[in-house]
C-alpha cells in the first residue's frame, strides 16, 4: 500500500526525470542551432533566457514585484544559470553533444553527494551509494566514446565548469535557497549573456529564419522555463544525491539524440553505458 509521505517523493522522481529528459532534448535542437544558424553558444543562451524570462512576464502574476530577499535570490539563481547553461553550451560545440553533455552532468553524483553530505548533513545509504557507483560506471563507458567536436580539451574544461556551476544550484536549493525559475532569474541571466551575445553575434546568419525562430522558442520553453520549474520542484523532496543521479537522464538522451539527429557514433560502450545509468535510477527508484 502506497503511503501519503511516498507520493510527493515520487512525484519529486518524475518531476526531475521529466526536467532532465527535456534537457537531454534541448542540447540536441541547440547543437543544431550551432551548426545551422550562426549562433554562437552565449547567443543561443541568451535567446534562451530571454524566451523564457518574456513567457513569465506574460503570466497574469508574472509581472509582479518581488520581496528584496526573492530579489537576491532570483539574481544569484540567474547568474548561477547563465554561467552553467552557456559554459553547457559552448561544450556542445567543442566537444560534441555527446561528451560535452555526459562531462557535464557526470561530475553531478559525485560533487552533490559529498557536498550534501558535508554541508547539509544529508545521509548516504547503501542504496544511494550503489546507484552513485552504477551511475559512475555507465558514465566512464560512455566518456570513452570519441569525441565529435573541433576542440575537445576546451570543451571538456567547459562541461567541468558547467558541471560545477548545476551542483552549486542543487546543493543551494536543496539546503534552504530560494533557486526558483523566476523572471528574474531569466532576466538576470539575459542581462549577464547580452554583452558577450552582442559581441558574438546576438541574429542568426545562416538558415531559415521560421526554423531558426522555432527552435528558440522551443528551447526557452521546455527544456528552461518548464524544465527549471520541474527540477526546482524535485529538489523541495528528493535529496541532493538522488536528484544528481536522476539527471543522468539527460545525457543518456543527449547521447541518443546526437546519434539520430546529428551523426555521432553510438557504440556499444555507449547502450551499455546507458544501461548502467538506467539501473542506478532504477535503484534509486526503489528506494
Amino acid at each position: 500500500m502506497t503511503s501519503y509521505a511516498a507520493v510527493p517523493f515520487r512525484h519529486g522522481l518524475l518531476s526531475i526525470s521529466a526536467a532532465a529528459v527535456a534537457w537531454g532534448v534541448g542540447g540536441a535542437v541547440a547543437a543544431l542551432l550551432l551548426r545551422t544558424s550562426g549562433l554562437g553558444p552565449v547567443a543561443v543562451s541568451f535567446w534562451r533566457f530571454a524566451v523564457a524570462a518574456l513567457c513569465l512576464a506574460l503570466l497574469p502574476s508574472g509581472g509582479r514585484a518581488a520581496e528584496p530577499a526573492r530579489r537576491g535570490a532570483a539574481v544569484l539563481t540567474g547568474l548561477g544559470l547563465a554561467v552553467s547553461q552557456c559554459a553547457y553550451f559552448g561544450s556542445v560545440q567543442y566537444a560534441g553533444l555527446g561528451l560535452g553533455t555526459l562531462i557535464t552532468i557526470g561530475a553531478g553524483p559525485v560533487l552533490t553527494s559529498l557536498g550534501g553530505h558535508v554541508l547539509l548533513g544529508e545521509r548516504l545509504t547503501r542504496r544511494a551509494v550503489l546507484a552513485v557507483g552504477l551511475a559512475l560506471g555507465g558514465l566512464a563507458l560512455l566518456v570513452a566514446a570519441p569525441a565529435a567536436g573541433p576542440r575537445p580539451a576546451l570543451g571538456v574544461a567547459l562541461a567541468v565548469l558547467a558541471g560545477t556551476g548545476q551542483s552549486g544550484l542543487t546543493l543551494w536549493a536543496r539546503g534552504g535557497g530560494s533557486a526558483r525559475a523566476s523572471t528574474g532569474a531569466f532576466t538576470t541571466g539575459l542581462l549577464c549573456l547580452l554583452p558577450l551575445a552582442v559581441v558574438q553575434g546576438l541574429l542568426p546568419t545562416e538558415g531559415h529564419p521560421a526554423v531558426t525562430g522555432g527552435a528558440l522558442l522551443f528551447l526557452g520553453t521546455v527544456p528552461t522555463l518548464l524544465a527549471y520549474r520541474w527540477y526546482f520542484t524535485g529538489l523541495s523532496v528528493v535529496p541532493g544525491t538522488t536528484a544528481a543521479v536522476l539527471v543522468l537522464l539527460e545525457p543518456a538522451t543527449a547521447a541518443v539524440m546526437g546519434a539520430v539527429l546529428l551523426g555521432e557514433p553510438l557504440t556499444a560502450g555507449l547502450l551499455a553505458g546507458s544501461a548502467l545509468l538506467l539501473a542506478a535510477i532504477a535503484a534509486l527508484a526503489r528506494e
